[in-house]
């Protein structure tokens, strides 16, 4: 009797460690949405810090050969876990066609580069609005893909928060003819991009670690050949010492932490939550440096962010409601 138990606690655990549904189940176990999302926003805050730095005081003027640094140091990490065995087991390559990896690949690849360019050639403000009018089209991708309609309560309160973050950020609306067409090539890869991310792990046995150590080869594979097209000349001859080095590769370290938590939150929760979180972050940044840097925003984009944050408020309590409900 006892070696049947011995047995059968065996068995129980090969299956929680060594097959993809056990990995989803301790990935669900022990990162629900909560600590997805509070996970992604603080590595979130904590890349802007680091580009700045990488970007500003290093002086590393590549955005896209920066991205392609953070994809290959994921990709090294991740080798470094499977060859302890410490990566989750990914699905049978029959559960998921290759074309779906292929295509989270590539789109999360043209996101990240028409984003960088976006910011290049726009202004702030621009990019902001940009960035919020990922809302709707998620809304109306994942209906024509999925068939996924949000409530009448959740369309008014994502109003509400873009007409917040909207107030609160979008302070210099400079057109530019060439930005604005980046901008606007970027909402689509940017909505499809969260999209699958979180179709795929919600659809299938995909844990985050097993679906990015699938999807960033080809992610590798399209910066390389978006690099030389997006970047300034001069990246061999940029200045590699230590402290340079240094700086770069603390951001690499955290672009893989951020791809993770990103990939957490999405599988957590849902494409929609993952942007309002990403108007949340903006949010508190501002009122951050107004709080605690004592800079001055106006008046008017104060009024925004409380606006945009009680809208949050409500969604955050709109989910959760949904979430017992189906429970």
């Amino acid at each position: 009797m006892t070696s049947r138990a011995l047995e059968e606690l065996r068995s129980s655990l090969y299956n929680e460690f060594h097959t993809s549904e056990g990995a989803k189940r301790q990935q669900q176990r022990f990162c629900g949405p909560g600590v997805a999302l509070t996970f992604n926003f603080v590595i979130s805050v904590g890349i802007i810090m680091a580009n700045k730095m990488v970007m500003g005081t290093v002086g590393f003027n590549f955005p896209v050969a920066l991205s392609l640094i953070h994809y290959l140091a994921a990709w090294v990490l991740m080798a470094v876990l499977r060859a302890l065995y410490l990566m989750p087991i990914a699905p049978p390559s029959k559960s998921t066609p290759f074309s779906s990896l292929f295509a989270l690949g590539a789109v999360m690849s043209f996101s990240t580069g028409l984003a960088n360019i976006s910011l290049k050639h726009n202004s702030v403000g621009f990019y902001q609005m940009a960035k919020i009018a990922v809302t709707p089209t998620i809304v109306a991708a994942e209906f024509i893909l999925f068939q996924k309609s949000v409530s009448l309560r959740k369309v008014i309160t994502l109003v509400i928060v873009s007409f917040g973050v909207a107030v609160a950020t979008v302070t210099d609306l400079e057109f530019n003819f060439f930005g604005a067409c980046v901008a606007v090539a970027w909402i689509i890869p940017s909505a499809v991009n969260k999209i699958l991310w979180s179709n795929l792990q919600q659809s299938g046995n995909w844990t985050a670690l097993a679906l990015m150590w699938k999807t960033t080869p080809i992610t590798i594979f399209f910066f390389v050949i978006l690099m030389p097209l997006m970047d300034p000349p001069g990246l061999f001859s940029f200045n590699w010492n230590v402290k340079n080095s240094s700086a770069i590769m603390i951001s690499a370290l955290l672009g893989f932490l951020l791809q993770w938590s990103g990939a957490l939150a999405l599988g957590a929760t849902s494409a929609l939550s993952h942007v309002v979180l990403g108007q949340f972050k903006t949010i508190v940044i501002m009122l951050s440096g107004f709080l605690v840097f004592s800079s001055d925003p106006g008046l008017t984009s104060l009024y925004g962010a409380v606006v945009a944050l009680g809208g949050m408020s409500i969604y955050t309590y709109l989910g959760l409601k949904e979430s017992s409900t189906g429970a």
